[in-house]
């Protein structure tokens, strides 16, 4: 079995057909059929199910596939680092940012990153579940993870970033802004704008008014920090956001909260980090994670 092979399994698992798989690789069909029947001879099992729609992956063909993608990309990453000594480094990192955090701090460094490997690409997952943070690093997908707490996936190497702490966001007008903090308790009759069932970011919210004694009105649900913010903004109802998720513009509607919440910010990182990674996480260690300062009535 060859690399070639796989990527050729891989573009015909994406693509459907093998016509449109020789035209994503830029060769011929014959060539992208002779490699797929060789690779199913030399397995001894059938990869593909020729059906009225195109090739869809057997049973067994999406097992193979699974780590073919992952042999793939760690044939892509070890190229990538061989090359990295002469800043040529190229290739793909997949990202994941959980929660909101480093809405602030990852384009800067991602940014830096880009400025000292100018042909690196990178791929950012934003706001998946745990569920879909362990299901692409099972698959060898992602590189790098920020989250509250370590990835699932216990190989994965956790470097601790900082402290974020989370804010209320408030209706303009809203009496509870003239103050420095907002007490949990004084928000019992406020309808809130949520995230979606089993994320992270929902379950923190559901502790903290658990904790606190609170049983929610859900007015909303939504998937994204920044919607859940200019929902608040707009007077839906009032949500709770790492402080670094408020955008630029809707400061002065944030205070944290009494008690304080706050979780701390992991970056992931996966075994046998290349430059890439490293070379992120210096640049994200470089970062300020907001604090309670940062949020506070104007005089």
């Amino acid at each position: 079995m060859s690399l070639r092979q796989f990527e050729y399994a891989l573009a015909v698992a994406e693509e459907g057909s093998v016509t449109a798989a020789a035209e994503r690789l830029h060769v011929a069909q014959p060539s992208v059929s002779q490699q797929i029947r060789g690779l199913e001879r030399e397995l001894g099992v059938e990869l593909f199910a020729r059906t009225p729609t195109g090739l869809v992956p057997t049973s067994v063909g999406r097992a193979f596939l699974r780590d073919a993608e992952t042999a793939v990309r760690a044939a892509r990453r070890a190229r990538a680092t061989a090359r990295a000594g002469a800043d040529e480094l190229v290739g793909e990192l997949v990202v994941a940012a959980q929660m909101g955090l480093g809405t602030r701090q990852l384009p800067g460094a991602l940014g830096s990153l880009r400025r000292r490997f100018p042909r690196l690409e990178v791929t950012v997952f934003e706001e998946p579940n745990r569920a879909e943070l362990e299901r692409l690093a099972r698959r060898g997908v992602l590189d790098f993870a920020l989250m509250a707490g370590p990835c699932g996936e216990a190989v994965y190497e956790g470097h601790h970033l900082g402290d974020e702490e989370f804010v209320v966001v408030l209706e303009s007008g809203h009496p509870q802004l003239a103050l420095e903090r907002v007490e949990l308790s004084a928000l019992g009759q406020e309808t809130w704008v949520r995230f979606d069932h089993n994320s992270a970011l929902d379950g923190v919210l559901q502790d903290v008014l658990r904790d606190n004694g609170l049983t929610p009105a859900t007015v909303a649900r939504v998937s994204q920090t920044a919607t859940a913010v200019r929902w608040a903004a707009h007077g839906l109802g009032v949500t709770l956001v790492p402080a670094s998720a408020v955008p630029h513009g809707h400061e002065h509607l944030a205070r944290p909260v009494f008690p304080a919440v706050s979780q701390p910010v992991v970056a992931a990182v996966r075994p046998g980090a290349g430059p890439a990674e490293t070379t992120l996480l210096e640049f994200l260690r470089q970062e300020t994670w907001f604090k309670s300062a940062s949020f506070s009535p104007k005089p």
